[in-house]
């Protein structure tokens, strides 16, 4: 059976986020076919759209998943719904938890339902620093080292707050 190594971006800023997002790793973890590689540190951030609401908690994982891109999308947000996520249509709102596919391997894929490579990650020090953190020599889709994505971000506001779970 065929494994693929994906990066999943996860963010919270409603409830006990770090407790969520340990939560929501172990779940990640027990997908069929699936386990948790890595998991960054933790990484406080300012929210990206309105600033009327709490900071962001973010991480990044690595999973290994035999599971198929939009079947990974699924059980992601099905991780998201248990943990009490809404779907208010508001972009950038407050969440409980989110949930992004960043990379699935190479697959490139743009639906209606799902875009890999994630379509914004380049510019959001909170998904880069941390994918840095566990893949410091990765080679962007762009063809070019992270280390230089990483260098286009503005850092300004984002802290790491717990060590990683690398395992």
């Amino acid at each position: 059976m065929h494994k693929e190594h994906v990066y999943i971006g996860l963010g919270s800023n409603l409830g006990d986020s770090g407790a969520t997002l340990e939560a929501a790793t172990k779940a990640m973890g027990e997908l069929t076919d699936t386990r948790v590689l890595a998991r960054s540190s933790l990484y406080c951030s300012s929210p990206m759209g309105p600033q009327d609401q709490p900071d962001y908690i973010n991480a990044v994982c690595l999973l290994e998943t035999a599971l198929e891109p939009v079947e990974l999308l699924r059980a992601l947000q099905n991780i998201e719904n248990r943990h009490g996520r809404e779907r208010k249509g508001e972009r950038w709102g407050p969440r409980t938890l989110d949930l992004d596919m960043l990379l699935y391997g190479n697959t490139e894929m743009n639906t209606a339902e799902l875009t890999l490579p994630h379509y914004g990650m380049a510019a959001r020090e909170f998904v880069m620093v941390p994918l840095f953190e566990i893949a410091p020599s990765m080679i962007m889709p762009d063809g070019n080292p992270i280390a230089l994505w990483v260098s286009r971000c503005n850092l300004e506001g984002l802290r790491r707050i717990t060590p990683s779970n690398q395992s």
